[in-house]
């Protein structure tokens, strides 16, 4: 069925390079918090499907930098966050992903995304059950896990502990190192921005059959979503316990003569846990998959990618170019992406303490936040206009980019060298800052657009939530249906309807129940 493939792929570009990034974020201090930024994509994905993407549909576009030109009128934001989209596939996708899976070998298999999808979850099942049992089974984990340290430590530091909160989802405010605010918060802005306003991912559910299938697609991502914490979380947990003196090091020395990164070495938690614990076929096949997957996730950002720059910008530098040179275009900034990114990879390693998952986060956390902001208010206050939309996201971008700057001028000081970081880094969570850049944007855009004429009203049908059209749409004489871009796209069978709505309130409980287990 269609909605499957939907569903897979959703999955398949989250997970493409998280299980190595989640396996490194917990193969050090970060333990189960991770999780928060698996589950908390239920609700952005029962959001894209919900309410964005009826929307995204009935205004007919092709890129979300489409949408924002089409609901605000003029090119100069549609340019803006094409180029954003661009520069964050350099941050965060394209070089996270060639750093965390050699890409010639992904090359070289070729693999069907969906069979790599199901083999990955299958194979990754079989070497959790084998990590759980080297260590005694899930009851030992916690206090095997708050006793791996590393032999060789830094002298006078607690480096080499892990946290006291290890099990804890929801953790102190001030002094936790992924604060339950920010989890709550600042996570869920950075989450609509990804899973509801990120071309890669949104691509896929404007692809779909209908709305029910891409609600069906939706749903079966989430359900998915929730077995990173006992694939992905747990394991990377286990890689710590049983190679606390590789995965846990704290001595830049001893770091350097293990993985090469004075920072640390948690990023080998994958690695290490699949080398050691699996059977040499199955390591294989392991390894197989993992890059297949890889190798999907980097084919679907190339694809947005080229397309964003192409459709967004080019056209617009050169109204008459044709498609063999839009084509020609499209494979020169690939290239140019991929090399730039390589260009990035000694950066990537040796920010936010050498853990990718964190590193991830942060970026987006000082980039996405104004653009969520401006989505949602596309959507939701047909008052927002132009003027307010554009500068709005000029001074996020102001901010955020000074915090960025920041934090490249003032890495994370090493195990037993004082922190003498400016405030805004040491006192301001990343998540934190997320929340305010949002706020701020959002103060923007609304005084902006008050102090501003409103936008037309004929230019807002079938562009906000509340101008959209309900009725279905009318065959025309030739019999094709009239009144969006796809007809089917625009309804939904009452049974399908009650099903996905069904599905989606039993998703929700068991997320919750999940939160609360592990708060």
């Amino acid at each position: 069925m269609a909605w499957w493939p939907i569903g897979a792929s959703l999955f398949a570009s989250s997970e493409g390079s998280g299980l190595f990034i989640g396996l490194a974020g917990t193969g050090a201090a970060g333990g189960i918090a991770v999780t928060g930024f698996e589950w908390n994509a239920t609700y952005a994905l029962l959001a894209l499907a919900w309410v964005f993407v009826p929307v995204y549909i009935s205004s007919g576009i092709v890129t979300m930098p489409e949408y924002l030109q089409r609901r605000f009128g003029g090119e100069r934001i549609r340019m803006y966050l094409s180029s954003l989209s661009l520069l964050l596939s350099i941050f965060t996708k394209i070089s996270t992903d060639l750093y965390s899976g050699a890409l010639f070998v992904q090359v070289c298999l070729g693999w069907d995304l969906y069979l790599s999808t199901v083999l990955m979850l299958v194979v990754t099942g079989l070497y959790t059950i084998a990590a759980f049992n080297e260590i005694g089974g899930y009851p030992n984990l916690e206090e095997a896990y708050l006793k791996a340290m590393p032999s060789k430590i830094v002298p006078n530091t607690t480096c080499h502990l892990p946290r006291a909160d290890a099990m804890h989802l929801f953790r102190d405010p001030v002094s936790g190192d992924l604060p339950w605010t920010g989890m709550t918060f600042g996570l869920s802005i950075m989450a609509t921005w990804y899973w509801c306003t990120d071309q890669v991912i949104v691509q896929r559910s404007l692809s779909a059959k209908s709305l029910s299938h891409a609600k069906a697609g939706s749903i079966l991502a989430s359900y998915l979503k929730m077995l990173p914490l006992f694939v992905i979380i747990m394991p990377g947990m286990i890689s710590r316990v049983l190679y606390p003196d590789a995965v846990a090091c704290v001595d830049p020395e001893e770091c350097v003569r293990v993985c090469g990164a004075a920072v640390g070495c948690s990023n080998i938690a994958y690695p290490k846990l699949v080398v050691e614990l699996m059977p040499s076929g199955l390591r294989g096949l392991m390894i197989a998959v993992m890059m297949a997957a890889l190798m999907s996730s980097l084919t679907s950002i190339f694809n947005s990618s080229s397309t964003l720059f192409t459709m967004d910008i080019w056209r617009k530098l050169r109204p008459g170019a044709g498609e063999r040179e839009l084509l020609l275009v499209g494979r020169v900034v690939t290239v140019v992406l991929v090399a730039l990114s390589v260009v990035w990879i000694p950066i990537l390693q040796s920010s936010s303490g050498g853990q990718l998952y964190v590193y991830i986060q942060a970026v987006t956390s000082y980039l996405a936040p104004p653009v969520t902001t401006v989505f949602i208010l596309a959507v939701f206050w047909p008052r927002a206009n132009e003027q307010g939309a554009f500068w709005g996201l000029m001074a996020g971008l102001a901010l955020g980019l000074a915090r960025m700057g920041l934090e490249l001028a003032h890495p994370t000081p090493r195990c037993g060298v004082p922190d003498r970081r400016p405030w805004l880094l040491t006192d301001i969570h990343y998540l934190h800052f997320a929340v305010l850049l949002c706020t701020a944007t959002g103060a923007v855009v609304v005084g902006g657009s008050l102090l501003t004429p409103p936008p037309p009203l004929a230019r807002l049908k079938d562009l906000t939530w509340w101008t959209l059209s309900r009725e279905p749409p009318q065959p025309s004489v030739d019999g094709t249906s009239q009144g969006t871009p796809d007809g089917e796209d625009a309804t939904e069978p009452l049974f399908w309807a009650r099903v996905c709505g069904i599905n989606a309130v039993v998703l929700m409980c068991v997320n919750i129940f999940c939160y609360a287990y592990f708060a």
